[in-house]
């Protein structure tokens, strides 16, 4: 996608930041810090350094920047340990300059925070999931954070699956928005991937349950060209053929393996294989033979999606099946796409990640990204939903 282009899937385009006028006004940005935090100190940047061409732009075109996000599961009450401070000092550092952390992130002191700030100046609203209002989408809770605002820009990819207050219902409200670096960085791959991936297109997926992939899986179907399973869910198809599964393994779930017999069952109808592991380490990791195997089976591909880790990667006697697979796919020509918290980790501590495309900043956003074609806090930015949206609102009151 182009500097300046919009997303032009579903009805109506997407505008970027960099289509809109943002000096001297002030710009909401839904970011997700939602980071790892030990003894008060990020350790794992990767979600702010993702953040942050969004956050230069609007400062360096003069805008009063307000930085949304959650941070872990507060369930709608304050509690310091879900405090952003760490992070407001950690992207203090990296801006090179002072960003302020509110004590809230609604409220007539924020509003007269934000009308104080000056052009280029940052302002980090504290969790947004010390409200209640937030994941249940208040109404009156999302017009209390578009009071804060004339521009909203969502760039938190990671969230945009949920229709909660800060990625949802303030897009409904304010009337000038726009998807960020980010996510137009995650359209530019993830579109094609689901309308029209250069074929052969296979997907290589991991992790423990099916039942958590069944409706990616099926989608999927639709248009690749092979799958490897690897991980603990691969236990469930070995059910399914009687393969033994070692005693010491992950045991798969009886709706696992049902899962598994209705993937099997639907490739086979669509003539679409379907690799699983040949051999084992002890059931936490693909054998030798299966690493050979799946590289062979996906030199050819001109795509290919992975979610999902092929084995207990944390413990090193365990993690030669993701990364010896890691780096194979990164020597191929093809498109490779990461999608997956865990699985953009290993891939990194592969060592090869720079060899890749793109490694996505969503795990169930990818995948419900892959299932429906878009997302929620997506579809929302798109030009003419506000006026539907009121007109429905409208409607609604008579």
């Amino acid at each position: 996608m182009s500097n300046g282009a919009t997303a032009a899937s579903g009805s109506g385009a997407i505008k970027s930041v960099r289509d809109l006028a943002l000096g001297g006004k002030s710009v909401f940005l839904r970011l997700d810090f939602n980071v790892p935090i030990e003894n008060g100190k990020v350790t794992d940047d990767s979600r702010i350094m993702e953040a942050l061409p969004t956050i230069k732009h609007c400062m360096q075109a003069g805008a009063k920047v307000v930085i949304g996000s959650h941070l872990g599961r507060p369930d709608g009450k304050r509690n310091p340990k879900y405090s952003l401070e760490p992070v407001a000092a950690y992207l203090s550092g990296v801006l090179g300059q002072e960003v302020m952390l509110a004590d809230d992130c609604v409220g007539e002191g924020i509003e007269l925070l934000v009308k104080s700030q000056k052009p280029g100046s940052v302002l980090l609203l504290e969790n947004l999931r010390f409200h209640a209002g937030e994941e249940a989408n208040d109404p009156e809770f999302a017009s209390k954070l578009a009071a804060l605002c004339e521009v909203y820009v969502n760039d938190a990819f990671g969230t945009a699956h949920r229709k909660h207050a800060s990625t949802y219902g303030m897009a409904t409200i304010v009337q000038t928005k726009a998807m960020g670096l980010l996510i137009e960085k995650e359209l530019k791959y993830l579109e094609p991937l689901v309308k029209d991936p250069a074929k052969p297109f296979y997907a290589v997926l991991g992790g423990s349950k099916v039942t958590d992939k069944i409706k990616t899986v099926d989608a999927l179907l639709r248009s690749v060209n092979g799958i490897c399973i690897g991980g603990a869910m691969a236990h469930a198809f070995w059910a399914v053929n009687g393969t033994t599964i070692p005693s010491g393994a992950k045991q798969p779930k009886p709706e696992d393996v049902e899962a598994a017999r209705t993937i099997l069952r639907d490739a086979k109808k669509r003539e679409i294989p379907i690799l699983l592991p040949s051999d084992t380490n002890a059931g936490f990791d693909i054998g030798l033979r299966t690493i050979e195997e799946f590289s062979n089976f996906l030199r050819n591909g001109r795509t290919i999606f992975w979610n999902g880790p092929l084995g207990w990667f944390e413990k090193p006697e365990y993690a030669i099946g993701t990364f010896e697979v890691a780096q194979a796919i990164s020597e191929m020509s093809a498109v490779k796409i990461v999608g997956g918290g865990d699985t953009v980790s290993a891939v990194k501590q592969s060592g090869f990640s720079g060899k890749y495309d793109h490694l996505s900043t969503g795990g169930g956003a990818v995948l419900e990204f892959i299932e429906n074609g878009s997302l929620p806090g997506i579809d929302v930015l798109r030009q003419m939903y506000k006026r539907e949206t009121t007109q429905t609102m409208t409607r609604s009151r008579i």
